[in-house]
């Protein structure tokens, strides 16, 4: 049996499978993008598929905290479209 790799949700502080979550990614440039694949290069950070992980992340700058870096509105846009709920 495989092991599947656990990350922590940065809003909800869940332990979930990796393939539960979406990555967001700063790079050495500073540019902050999401990440479907898992795999681009730079800083990341994990959210909960959901609008609720979405909103409280937003309400809490928490993406700003953990990536050192002011986050675009079009990002949380973006977040929108991978949520299952």
């Amino acid at each position: 049996m495989r092991k599947i790799p656990l990350r922590k949700c940065l809003a909800t502080n869940e332990q979930l499978p990796k393939k539960e979550l979406i990555r967001i990614v700063r790079n050495k440039e500073g540019e902050v993008f999401v990440d479907p694949t898992g795999k681009m290069n730079g800083r990341g950070a994990y959210l909960k598929r959901s609008h609720e992980a979405i909103e409280i992340a937003k309400k809490k700058k928490l993406l700003a905290k953990s990536l050192q870096v002011d986050i675009p509105e079009e990002i949380f846009e973006e977040l929108e479209k991978y949520c299952y709920d």
